[in-house]
């Protein structure tokens, strides 16, 4: 992925107004960010912890889109899959966002789930760069996990501009 500046970032939203993307807290550290190993710019907002953000780049230029979620929940036992990037961990460390949908359906209150790596590194994780927890996950190569990691994805952001 190539670095993106904040106002690249603001631009990129599909499911939000123009005041809830003035009020995004952009991602600490952004110019140091691990850009080529990232498949997407995902960040929970450290004022708003409910509130989380993908940005993915896309033949036709950047798509960002703003999720929800439980800022907390009860204690929970057992592990949990993301549906991004395929990656095993303790269920309390995936959890299920919610993008609003773009346009009309949106501003109709419709949305799309699914559940993602609570810090929403997938990244990372398909690169073997950070470890979850639970030692489980697919056991095909980087690689492959990388370009399932990027169909999942578009398949995520076809039913948020639907």
């Amino acid at each position: 992925m190539q670095a993106l500046s904040a106002d690249e970032i603001r631009r990129s939203f599909v499911n939000s107004s123009k005041s809830q993307v003035k009020a995004i807290t952009m991602p600490a550290g952004l110019t140091e960010l691990p850009w080529e190993s990232l498949d997407f710019l995902g960040w929970r907002d450290a004022k708003a912890p409910a509130r989380g953000y993908l940005v993915v780049p896309r033949e036709d230029g950047v798509l960002g889109v703003a999720l929800s979620t439980a800022a907390t929940g009860k204690p929970r036992r057992g592990t949990g899959l993301c549906d991004v990037c395929h990656t095993a961990h303790q269920v309390t460390d995936v959890a299920l966002f919610a993008a609003r949908r773009a346009g009309t359906a949106g501003r109709e209150g419709n949305t799309v789930g699914t559940y993602i790596c609570a810090d929403l590194a997938c990244s990372l994780y398909v690169r073997g760069l950070r470890d979850p927890e639970v030692p489980q996950g697919e056991t095909v190569s980087p690689q492959i996990r990388i370009e399932r990691l990027g169909q999942r994805l578009e398949t995520f952001l076809s039913r948020v501009l639907a």
